[in-house]
């Protein structure tokens, strides 16, 4: 069965190598993987954000890399909160983090016979097990919006959220004009 690694394995940030070509014979990946993270705006979108008085933000406090998996899971978690509390369409959420960074690993086969199915690291690249997206300390990844009377309820969806991702994170209310 087929399982991710540890995040842990992964978290480091280093310099982004990925190299995705127009010309698919030119580039070092080939393929990437399908999208996680399956919607950006939900709630009231037609409707939009101004018919809401309160806007609360969820704010990461650290240098990451996010993984796809642990965004749609941070998305469903608050979700779920807000629609229970608020209704379909009591609300606005859109996520502003976007994951684009390939994430490689080489594979070792362990075990007997494993010497003769594997060549190391010679020549190794990789192959992509998942997208995830880099977030720099201070940037949104969160934006909601609701009624006045509502923010607590919000603001507790947004930390339920924050604790499915690998960091610090911060709801802050935003003042509107």
């Amino acid at each position: 069965m087929a399982k991710l690694r540890k995040w842990c394995a992964y978290r480091t940030i280093e310099r982004p190598y990925t190299r995705f070509s127009k010309v698919r014979g030119k580039a070092f990946v080939k393929t990437r993987p399908g999208k996680k993270v399956i919607k950006y705006n939900m709630g009231d979108v037609k409707g939009g954000a101004e018919q809401f008085d309160a806007h609360l933000q969820l704010v990461c406090k650290e240098f990451r890399n996010v993984r796809a998996h642990a965004l749609e899971s941070a998305r469903i978690a608050a979700l779920r909160g807000l629609e229970r509390e608020l209704g379909k369409k009591g609300f606005m959420m859109r996520i502003r983090t976007v994951p684009h960074h390939a994430i490689r690993e080489n594979p070792l086969a362990a075990g007997a016979g494993a010497d003769r199915l594997s060549t190391g690291m010679k020549h190794s690249f990789g192959k992509i097990i998942c997208m995830a997206a880099r977030v720099e300390a201070g940037s949104v990844m969160f934006d909601l919006h609701v009624p006045k009377a509502k923010t607590q309820d919000a603001r507790d969806a947004l930390k339920r959220a924050g604790k499915k991702l690998p960091m610090k994170i911060s709801v802050i209310e935003v003042e509107q004009n």
